[in-house]
């Protein structure tokens, strides 16, 4: 485990000192934040260090992937926070580069992925996925690790992420790693901070409504019914706006009408003022 975290704030010194782990014969784990971390983050860089020889993590609130109205000005930060949970989780580096590093004056490229990005998130964030793809992409340039990883709980942007280093041929394997949730099901989220009490109450509903959506259509429900009840029970809750609630193939996207193969059951919906994601995998019997 390393005492201390090093941490990089210029691409040059960044690059210098993982080419050196890299001809020491190193293999190098990267892991993308937004920074705001908690035990689901530091879940990864454990599992990096597992895997790995060098933890690499990137801490960067990306204005690209945020829309006019969304959080970008409020997104918690905290630095000398993160910094201090990332050497106690033994990470190796923390790269911390900035806007103008990332979006330096003339910059014009953005990816624009494919059809993982259509519906569900890609839908109500216009934009959203091209500015996720773009940032990981330069991330994985400029670190060029062996593994990237990503939560399951942002299930929709692993799935772009992977179709986008397979169009591209990007020298790198991206590896899911599952949901880390609280005792009540809650996945764990930099967002979750945003709630109030009465709200944190009723947010385990989100996972619990998944889950069974997740057991009865593992035995052959048809999805649509489920859907309308598994909204409806939302709302009741006190979710609202709910964007979506959807059934979709684990490897496609597509949407499923009944399960036949591994699905995922896909939702997103506002507590308050705070937007929540999850997912939960479908296995059928």
């Amino acid at each position: 485990m390393s005492d201390t975290t090093l941490r990089f704030d210029t691409l040059e010194a960044l690059r210098a000192r993982v080419d050196a782990w890299r001809q020491g014969g190193d293999r190098i784990v990267l892991v993308p934040t937004m920074g705001a971390l908690h035990a689901g983050h530091l879940a990864l860089v454990a599992h990096a260090k597992a895997i790995g020889r060098r933890a690499v993590v990137s801490i960067f609130v990306n204005p690209t992937q945020f829309g006019p109205n969304e959080d970008f000005a409020r997104y918690p930060r905290d630095t000398e926070t993160d910094l201090g949970l990332l050497s106690r989780a033994g990470a190796d580096a923390a790269w911390l580069p900035s806007v103008e590093t990332m979006y330096p004056s003339g910059f014009s490229t953005r990816i624009e992925p494919g059809p993982a990005a259509e519906g569900l998130c890609g839908a109500v964030r216009p934009g959203h996925f091209s500015g996720v793809a773009t940032v990981v992409t330069k991330l994985i340039n400029q670190v060029r690790p062996d593994v990237a990883l990503f939560g399951e709980k942002d299930f929709q942007q692993l799935q772009v992420i992977r179709s986008v280093v397979r169009d591209l041929d990007l020298a790198v394997t991206i590896e899911g790693v599952p949901t880390l949730r609280e005792t009540d099901g809650l996945a764990l989220s930099s967002r979750n901070r945003y709630l109030d009490p009465r709200e944190r109450a009723i947010a385990p509903r989100l996972h619990a409504v998944l889950a069974d959506m997740a057991g009865r259509l593992a035995h052959g429900a048809e999805a649509a019914p489920l859907v309308a009840e598994g909204i409806a029970v939302l709302e009741a809750a006190g979710f609202g706006p709910v964007q979506y609630l959807e059934v979709r193939d684990a490897h496609t996207l597509a949407p499923v009408a009944r399960v036949e193969r591994e699905a995922r059951v896909l939702v997103a919906a506002y507590l308050g003022r705070t937007r929540l994601i999850d997912n939960v995998a479908v296995v059928p019997v």
